[in-house]
C-alpha cells in the first residue's frame, strides 16, 4: 500500500509523519533522502563538487546547503544541473526502500509539494494534513521566528488548501491537541491497514 503524505508549511505534517512511524508505517522522506545522497563521502557529493566547485564545501567537507541554494535559486540552469544529480539518486533510494518493505507494510511517502507535482494519482491513497491559514501563520511566527511577510509569502508559494484537499483520500485536521492528532492518525492507519493486506 503506497500512500502519499502532504500538507502546507507549518500544518504539522512532520508530526504526523512521526506518529505514522510510531504506528509501524515505513515512512520515506524525499527531503531527508535528498540530504543523504549528497552527504560527506558520497558519490553524489563528489558529482556536486565536480559541477559547482570545491567552494560549495564547508571546512568539514559537507555540502554548504546555503551556498548551493544561493547559486541554484539565482540560476535556473544551475538548479537543473543540481536536480539532474540529486533526483535520480533519490529515486534509486526510494526504489530500494520500497523493495525492502514487506508486502503488508504501509509505505508512506512524505512529499511536501505533492499537490504541486501532479503525482497524487500515483499513490493508492493520499493523506493531507490540514490547518487554517491563520493557524499556519501563527505557528511560523511563534515556532520558527519568521516575519509575517516571510510566512505569508511561503504560504502563497504553495498550493492552496483547496488544491491540497482536492487530492486527499483522508484529511487530517491539525487544529486540536496532540492527542486529537494521534487519535485521527491512528484511525486513518486502521482504515489503510486492511487495504495493505489485500
Amino acid at each position: 500500500m503506497r500512500v502519499g503524505l502532504t500538507g502546507g508549511v507549518a500544518s504539522g505534517k512532520s508530526t504526523v509523519s512521526s506518529i505514522l512511524r510510531e504506528l509501524g508505517a515505513v515512512v520515506i522522506d524525499a527531503d531527508q533522502l535528498a540530504r543523504e545522497v549528497v552527504a560527506r563521502g558520497t558519490p553524489g557529493l563528489e558529482r556536486v563538487v565536480d559541477a559547482f566547485g570545491p567552494e560549495i564545501l564547508t571546512p568539514e567537507g559537507d555540502m554548504d546547503r546555503a551556498a548551493v541554494g544561493a547559486i541554484v535559486f539565482a540560476d535556473e540552469a544551475k538548479r537543473k544541473v543540481l536536480e539532474s544529480i540529486v533526483h535520480p539518486l533519490v529515486f534509486e533510494r526510494i526504489i530500494e526502500l520500497e523493495a525492502a518493505a514487506g508486502a503488508e507494510d504501509l509505505v508512506v511517502h512524505d512529499i511536501p509539494l505533492l499537490a504541486e507535482s501532479g503525482r497524487a494519482d500515483t499513490f493508492d491513497a493520499v493523506i493531507v494534513v490540514d490547518a487554517p491559514t491563520e493557524v499556519q501563520v501563527e505557528r511560523m511566527l511563534r515556532d520558527r521566528g519568521w516575519t509575517l511577510e516571510d510566512a505569508e509569502s511561503r504560504i502563497a508559494a504553495q498550493a492552496s488548501r483547496d488544491d491540497r484537499r482536492a487530492i486527499a483520500t483522508y484529511v487530517i485536521d491539525n487544529t486540536g491537541t496532540l492527542d486529537d492528532l494521534r487519535r485521527r492518525v491512528t484511525e486513518v492507519v486502521e482504515e489503510l491497514r486492511p487495504a495493505a493486506t489485500r
